[in-house]
């Protein structure tokens, strides 16, 4: 299986639109998350699994960025939490 997302939440904060989801880089280190908005302006990644993490998962882009195609770098079989403002 190589890496995956999902938009699971979508709401509005003032002015700008918030989408939270999930990521699994089940055998491959890098992916794109689509979070749904035209324009991801920022994105919080939060790491899930039963032991610690042995490396934060980070953005591979510079912000703004079109929000169909945020690119992350993670461990191999790591999952986790995704939180991002935008457009």
């Amino acid at each position: 299986m190589a890496f995956s997302s999902a938009v699971t939440f979508k709401t509005v904060f003032g002015n700008k639109r918030v989408h939270r989801g999930t990521f699994d880089c089940a055998s491959v280190a890098t992916g794109d998350i689509d979070t749904g908005l035209r324009l991801c302006e920022g994105i919080d990644l939060t790491c899930k699994g039963s032991a610690v993490a042995t490396n934060a998962p980070a953005i591979n882009e510079d912000l703004p960025v079109d929000g169909s195609a945020v690119t992350i770098v993670a461990d191999s079989s790591q999952g986790g939490y995704w939180m991002a403002m935008g457009y």
